[in-house]
């Protein structure tokens, strides 16, 4: 039975409530403003470039969420019957707790430890709490906890107070005291952030698993938030909860994970108190090409991890036990700034350490594991090609494929939450807009990283490490920087576009430039495709303005016209006293009449009120305050033609 705890923070009924009016408003304006030929062969470009990138997207997160379903409902249970049934021959020897804590507020520190004391004493095992502490207050709110569990027996209790470097120097000072008391065959180490409460029944659900499986080299649980801040704040963390439990959920099907959470792990302690292991957590560095080498300031878990998976060990996730952190953004009242700092130290983790296990190659991890980090560095890029796409269309061919874009984010968002509501066990609609923030965000900040990944900064606790210390080296690392950042991006954007078409090979106004030839010619196909455009993305029955001056149209006109399922714009309108001229081609003008409904030969005026109309085979349009003028010399059979028809229908009148 989980231990799912009651009181995690989620968004109030008010603000879901005003979330859903705002989703229903948003589908409304996104449905009307939706092209009528979005669906058309030619939004072909926009629909590859977003459905094929999406397709192999999506292919790969149901993989994942399938993965997650079937290691939460077949493979884990059978993992949780063994381990359930081992009883008391599950139990380790001793256990030591490593628990760092710093610069945290008293009442928060007494629930963490007041917690984690009585799982202690129910647990009956001999176990000895290293306590790495920044401040001394921390020693008497422990003390306090202390009393008010009358001092369990089997509890050992030790101090040890923090350098200020960072939290890896402390976790190795406490692995190498632990190394110093010679732990026992099968003893077993939890290491846990001093903000962290354990809720009841979490050492002894999580800790049997070692008992059973002898190739285990760590473990970690489910997470739970109990946040300090707005209904925004709540949800964000929720939802990357949420995403953590289906991903972890899938990897342990290989069992292998991505990640060791520093908020709550459990290792074998003779693993632990290796001195090459000590050594990582300490002094984890990379040597770069670029940035030479420099150590790691935060992501002990990630180097936790690292030294697992290189020495072939298995890992697990146990999905039905939660441990309750409580979170609070480094400032609550400015969410962007505080979740891109946290994203960007999230994500410097990730990419300090991904390239050195992918270079271990899939054999120590199977091949599963070793395409999913391979992903993580790929879908940084792809998940960008969805926005960039839409901003390109949007600007240079079709302004209305924004509400196409954004109808495909709340119908693919909107999917992507309800399973992961389904496996986390709630919904909120804030996780629509958030998942999307998360991803396109994120994927920016990655991108940024991958480049920068020297910066490093640890907000808590106020330190930063990783760049030169001559200020001269720092500027031409952070230049270089944007020099490759840029040209990565202008390489992907240059892609992009000739793939949309909107950067396209020369065409005929491009070689009359080129060539010399007049500004007519020039400017004819412009004309063109300008106006088809307004006409499509008019409102239904609207009108498009034209300003004073000759426009050039050609029989293109007429193909993008028809090519529209039904053209919004109703009347085409001239500027004031019959300053704009339309000069069209003959086959043009075949469909265009006068106010007598007669074919225009030559010219013609298209006064209010009556003006002209052009005839389509399925709709028509008027033009009103225009003059229009027949091109000499396209096509003199054509010209013939209409001048011909306009006789025979004089004669008839």
């Amino acid at each position: 039975m989980s231990n799912t705890p009651t009181d995690r923070s989620v968004a109030s009924k008010l603000t879901e409530v005003a979330t859903f009016i705002l989703g229903i408003a948003l589908l409304i304006v996104v449905i009307d403003g939706l092209p009528l030929d979005v669906f058309s062969t030619e939004s072909k470009s926009f629909f590859f470039a977003i459905g094929a990138v999406g397709i192999w997207r999506y292919t790969w997160w149901l993989i994942q969420a399938l993965r997650s379903v079937w290691y939460n409902r077949r493979i884990f249970p059978r993992l949780r019957a063994e381990a359930d049934a081992a009883g008391e021959q599950a139990l380790p020897p001793e256990l030591y707790v490593l628990c760092t804590s710093f610069r945290i507020e008293p009442e928060v520190s007494f629930q963490v430890y007041d917690a984690l004391v009585r799982e202690v004493a129910d647990y009956g095992v001999p176990t000895t709490i290293f306590a790495s502490l920044s401040d001394r207050s921390d020693v008497d709110v422990i003390t306090h906890v202390m009393d008010d569990n009358g001092w369990p027996e089997n509890i050992e209790l030790r101090y040890m107070f923090q350098k200020g470097d960072g939290k890896r120097s402390a976790m190795a000072e406490v692995l190498r005291a632990i190394s110093r008391r010679m732990p026992a065959p099968g003893a077993l180490l939890v290491s846990m952030d001093g903000d962290i409460r354990l809720e009841p029944g979490t050492l002894s659900r999580s800790l049997s698993f070692f008992s059973v499986q002898e190739d285990l080299g760590a473990l970690t649980t489910n997470n739970s938030a109990i946040v300090t801040g707005g209904d925004a704040t709540k949800e964000w963390y929720d939802i990357r909860y949420a995403q953590r439990h289906l991903v972890m959920s899938s990897m342990s099907v290989s069992r292998r994970l991505l990640v060791l959470t520093g908020r709550y792990s459990a290792f074998r302690a003779d693993l632990a108190t290796q001195p090459d292991f000590i050594e990582l957590v300490e002094n984890d560095h990379v040597d770069h090409w670029r940035f030479g080498t420099f150590k790691f300031l935060s992501g002990d878990d990630k180097s936790t991890w690292y030294w697992l998976l290189k020495n072939g060990w298995r890992m697990l996730y146990i999905p039905d036990v939660h441990v309750s952190g409580f979170e609070e953004l480094p400032d609550r009242k400015r969410f962007f700034k505080s979740t891109t700092d946290l994203m960007r130290r999230w994500y410097g983790n990730m990419l300090r350490t991904s390239n050195r296990a992918i270079a271990l190659g899939p054999r120590p991890m199977g091949l599963f594991t070793w395409w999913s980090l391979v992903d993580q560095r790929l879908s940084m890029w792809t998940t960008l090609i969805g926005p960039t796409v839409a901003i390109l269309v949007t600007l240079f061919i079709r302004p209305s494929f924004i509400f196409a874009y954004a109808l495909w984010i709340l119908f693919t968002r909107g999917i992507v939450t309800l399973i992961l509501a389904w496996q986390h066990g709630r919904y909120s609609l804030l996780w629509v807009p958030l998942i999307y923030y998360n991803q396109v965000w994120g994927a920016l900040l990655k991108t940024y990283v991958s480049f920068r990944f020297n910066r490093q900064k640890w907000s808590r606790q106020g330190i930063s490490a990783g760049e030169p210390n001559d200020p001269l080296a720092v500027k031409r690392q952070r230049r270089m920087g944007h020099v490759l950042h840029g040209f990565a991006y202008g390489v992907l954007l240059y892609v992009l576009i000739l793939a949309t078409g909107v950067l396209q090979p020369p065409d005929r106004t491009s070689l009359s430039i080129l060539t010399g030839a007049g500004p007519e010619e020039a400017e004819s196909r412009v004309d063109e495709r300008w106006l088809s455009l307004a006409i499509a993305d008019a409102p239904e029955g609207g009108s498009v303005q034209l300003p004073a001056g000759d426009f050039h149209l050609d029989d293109d006109l007429l193909e993008a016209l028809e090519g529209l399922d039904s053209p919004r714009a109703g009347h085409l309108l001239g500027a004031a006293q019959d300053t704009t001229r339309l000069i069209v081609t003959p086959e043009l003008a075949r469909h265009l009449r006068d106010t007598r409904g007669r074919p225009i030969a030559e010219a013609a005026a298209c006064p209010q009120p009556a003006g002209c109309t052009l005839e389509l085979e399925h709709h028509s349009m008027s033009f009103k305050d225009l003059r229009i003028q027949v091109e000499p010399g396209r096509s003199g059979d054509a010209v013939a033609s209409v001048q011909q028809q306009s006789k025979e229908n004089a004669k008839d009148v």
